[in-house]
């Protein structure tokens, strides 16, 4: 099957259209949430997104082993990971070096084509905006880019 990447600008719509589109293409239907509350905002941002997936969707709450995550959802599954751009975060803030972050990328690449059921990532776009003051936050656009 191959892999849908929907990608937007924040608070575009692109997490309503990924699950849409997924919920079109299975009843068997499973989300990523590499999101981690660490802040009310958040954690009601997290509770409006579970609302608005409803009872029919499994979630699977993965801040960092995103890859052994799709591995666990069955192969024909509806499947839908929001969003790459928290992903990433988590994982330089964790200290992974660029190739590490980009190898993994890769890897989930790779789980997300070998299956057949539909598949979708979620992604800011970040680096249409102008250049970052600070050398982590380069990093940051650069490696999500």
């Amino acid at each position: 099957m191959s892999l849908t990447v929907v990608l937007g600008g924040a608070r575009a719509g692109k997490s309503r259209y990924a699950l849409e589109a997924a919920a079109r293409a299975s009843d068997q239907r499973y989300f990523i949430a590499p999101a981690e509350a660490r802040d009310d905002e958040m954690r009601a941002r997290i509770e409006r997104h579970r609302l608005r997936r409803g009872s029919s969707w499994r979630t699977i709450e993965e801040p960092v082993a995103v890859v052994a995550a799709v591995g666990g959802v069955p192969d024909s599954a509806a499947l839908v990971v929001d969003c790459v751009t928290l992903w990433v975060s988590n994982l330089v803030e964790l200290g992974w070096s660029d190739p590490e972050v980009l190898a993994e990328a890769e890897t989930l690449h790779g789980a997300l084509i070998g299956r057949r059921g539909y598949s979708a990532v979620v992604t800011n776009e970040v680096g249409l905006g102008i250049v970052p003051a600070d050398a982590y936050t380069r990093r940051y656009r650069d490696l999500l880019g």
